[in-house]
């Protein structure tokens, strides 16, 4: 019998980090759209769809669900996937997941962040009146004040309201019972994994102290305000909560970011874009493999200069007769401070050791390059 999993997607290498994503309550993984390709950069990203929102079926929870009931689902997904210990970040419910996943099963998180969420949400009255109302008249006249209750005046995300519009009513009621019965403060201090919070500086729902409360309660863990953001800020203020969680959680990733950053200073932003754009699933791991491998331990390495690497990488490309590499290595020894007749003398090198035939297909591959330089 296959049981039912999450709604999800996952972006990235399948070698890199696993990073879990969770959304907020009426919302799906596309509020995740503006920052999850970046992550993924470095990270495996793995996003999920709430039961009933997007496209996780409605009946993986009912009337009474908890907090717990929706953590065990994630862990069911991460299980399903391979992923034993992952780094994760949610908001609101989403927050609410992680903190759980942080008191329970610490084991199987290597660090944790919490975005506009709370150890709890001002009682279980509001939650269990709102539970209500949606079993008795659906989510239109809720979807209807979305905006004012995620963003600030003004703006919006039609995609997010609508998911909000479309979720079932069911599904949503019971999430509501979850946030009702959701209380972790006493459970606070115990919380091991690296912690930070991000704080949306106008959100109404769970505004900054309830952030701070956590980070001062959560040993090391540390807060971030963004100022001009509300409830679902991964939407509304993508840049800023990118440049937060790559701080927090580009330790585990550093040799994939400092290779991704050396191979677009060697190569060039145009080339690096082009292979990032054509990777697909198949190439996803490879394409990891060179920044983290390649890039991210070889042409990091002090010993050399980037100089003697360039020399050193233009001749091996000649040997093996690699053509096209070698012009694109050809503009990046320009690019580490190789003149056009240090590169002439290198190629010359290789007709003594590589052979003349090889060195004659360099010179014509290195001449069109230097010429499309000086044009």
């Amino acid at each position: 019998m296959t049981t039912k999993l999450l709604n999800h997607r996952a972006e990235g290498s399948p070698s890199a980090p696993p990073l879990l994503l969770g959304p907020s309550l009426g919302t799906s993984y596309a509020l995740w759209d503006k920052v999850a390709p970046e992550l993924s950069i470095t990270h495996r990203v793995i996003r999920w769809d709430l039961p009933g929102h997007g496209g996780s079926a409605a009946d993986l929870i009912g009337a009474g669900a908890t907090v717990g009931d929706l953590a065990d689902l994630v862990l069911a997904l991460a299980d399903s996937l391979g992923v034993e210990r992952f780094a994760y970040a949610g908001v609101s419910l989403g927050g609410a997941v992680g903190l759980h996943l942080a008191v329970r099963h610490p084991e199987r998180l290597s660090s944790l962040a919490v975005i506009c969420s709370s150890a709890h949400f001002n009682g279980a009255k509001p939650w269990e009146e709102r539970a209500a109302l949606v079993r008795r008249e659906g989510l239109a006249g809720l979807a209807e004040s979305a905006d004012a209750r995620w963003f600030t005046s003004g703006f919006t995300v039609p995609e997010l309201v609508a998911d909000h519009r479309n979720a079932d009513p069911g599904a949503y009621a019971a999430c509501c019972d979850a946030l009702a019965a959701f209380d972790l403060r006493d459970d606070l201090a115990s919380i091991t994994a690296p912690s930070l919070l991000i704080a949306g500086r106008d959100d109404p729902a769970t505004p900054p102290p309830h952030l701070r409360e956590i980070a001062d309660a959560v040993p090391g863990a540390a807060l971030v305000e963004i100022p001009g953001a509300s409830h679902l800020a991964p939407a509304q203020c993508p840049e800023a909560v990118l440049t937060a969680l790559r701080a927090h959680f580009d330790g585990a990733a550093g040799g994939a970011k400092r290779g991704m950053e050396v191979r677009r200073e060697v190569l060039g932003d145009t080339h690096v874009d082009r292979a990032q754009a054509r990777q697909t699933p198949f190439t996803a791991r490879f394409q990891d493999f060179i920044s983290r491998y390649a890039w991210g331990e070889i042409w990091t390495d002090p010993t050399l200069t980037r100089r003697e690497r360039s020399m050193i990488t233009l001749t091996a490309l000649v040997a093996h007769g690699h053509y096209d590499e070698l012009a694109m290595h050809v503009r990046a020894a320009r690019r580490n401070g190789l003149t056009p007749d240090e590169i002439g003398a290198v190629l010359l090198q290789t007709a003594v050791y590589c052979g003349v035939p090889a060195a004659n297909s360099a010179f014509a591959a290195a001449q069109r390059v230097l010429a499309e330089e000086e044009g």
